[in-house]
């Protein structure tokens, strides 16, 4: 009996990433699915002209939206990000 609930539930999750992947699929062939905005992508330039201007991540993070200095230092291309971050 355990090794049967076992089984079911180790196959579980695979199932319920499949369905989530069909349905986002299916949004995005309607239009409604465009995911999530990147948080500093809409800032790009503003950050390069501060960090031109000599303000640190710090202070630049402090003023916008992103709040984290490693974002920042990412946006600028300082940071190396691992693939898939």
């Amino acid at each position: 009996m355990l090794t049967i609930l076992a089984g079911v539930a180790t196959g579980e999750p695979e199932i319920v990433l499949e369905q989530q992947r069909d349905g986002i699929a299916e949004l995005k062939a309607e239009g409604k699915y465009k995911g999530r905005t990147p948080t500093v992508a809409w800032q790009i330039d503003e950050i390069r002209a501060m960090h031109a201007n000599g303000l640190g991540a710090a202070a630049i993070a402090r003023q916008h939206i992103c709040g984290l200095p490693a974002r920042v230092y990412r946006t600028l291309g300082v940071l190396e990000v691992p693939e898939g971050s």
